[in-house]
């Protein structure tokens, strides 16, 4: 077999994406498909041909390039390679998560010398592989992620509509005290009501951790094509008024306004119109001031940056953290 080596950005790369919150088949595939297509000399092989190939000579292909990869660069454990802690806890994680049949323990069963890589990981990395670094500390993974804010393991996923959700939860929640990445919470947004629908009937193939499904006032009938798929594990909480962004603050909506555009334009209660969602309300001052097209998620960044007291989180915020928690 020839082949070129990764150099050190693919190696962090490919650890990166194997590491990461995606179902077990589908990266380990991906990752390893892509090392044999782009850096396997001979025998050369089409993608084609890869999809028609058994996942054991995938792996044994795969392994073989990244670990003398590797080794160009940590010879450490060249010699003597039979540490399989990082191996063991990794598979058991993957099977802990997700439903993954037999042929997707072929993946999970590679001789892939993890710890070579370890001296790769710095504070810069992705926190996956921050996490990936703390394995072979033999300490007990849940109260690592606790103590470091690690993330993973990732024991609850968080489906929501949309990039608002996405971005401010996290940040009210651990303002309350309640901190996803210390939690082990995944959030996912869907992008729409219909897409939560589709996303949750995807993930209930693939997980066997809970799910909290968040859905604006307007997702009934997404509800109702839920309920029957509802698994007595999982939850759904549906707002109790419009969308998201009706959950936030005036007072807060208004200081943020005020303190990041303070240079464009100023606002007060009487500029938000109590008839109309405030994401309509927002476009409109948006509009109206001059300013630049009103984008949920850049105006979520600035609301994020203005949490700093109690009032700042509505109730039924608090009572969305509470039943997540």
């Amino acid at each position: 077999m020839k082949y070129k080596n990764l150099s050190k950005e693919q190696l962090i790369i490919s650890f990166d994406r194997l590491t990461r919150f995606k179902p077990t088949k589908e990266k380990y595939f991906r990752v390893f498909s892509d090392i044999i297509l782009s850096n396997l000399i001979e025998p050369a092989y089409k993608k084609q041909e890869l999809s028609n190939m058994s996942y054991e000579k995938i792996t044994n292909i795969a392994e073989v390039i990244i670990n003398n990869s590797l080794w160009k660069y940590n010879s450490a454990n060249n010699d003597n390679f039979n540490n399989k802690t990082i191996n063991n806890i990794i598979k058991e994680y993957e099977n802990t998560i997700f439903f993954n049949e037999n042929d997707t323990q072929l993946f999970l069963n590679n001789h892939i010398d993890f710890e070579s890589f370890l001296p790769m990981i710095d504070e810069s990395c992705p926190i996956n592989l921050r996490w990936l670094k703390s394995l072979p500390l033999n300490v007990n993974l849940r109260q690592l992620r606790h103590e470091n804010g690690l993330k993973y393991p990732v024991e609850k996923v968080l489906l929501v509509e949309g990039i608002t959700e996405e971005i401010l939860l996290p940040s009210f929640s651990k303002f309350l005290g309640f901190d996803f990445y210390k939690e082990g919470i995944q959030i996912i947004a869907a992008g729409g009501k219909n897409q939560v629908v589709k996303m949750y009937y995807k993930l209930i193939e693939e997980l066997k951790i809970p799910i909290f499904v968040l859905l604006d006032r307007d997702a009934e009938e997404n509800i109702a094509q839920i309920k029957p798929k509802l698994r007595d594990i999982d939850k759904i909480h549906l707002v109790s008024c419009g969308e998201f962004e009706d959950l936030l603050p005036k007072s807060l909506i208004i200081k943020t306004v005020n303190n990041e555009l303070s240079n464009f334009a100023s606002i007060s209660e009487n500029d938000l119109d109590s008839t109309l969602p405030e994401a309509k309300n927002l476009e409109n001052i948006f509009k109206t001031k001059g300013l630049h097209e009103f984008k949920k998620a850049e105006f979520a960044k600035l609301v994020r940056d203005n949490i700093t007291e109690d009032s700042d989180i509505s109730e039924e915020i608090k009572s969305i953290v509470n039943e997540l928690n």
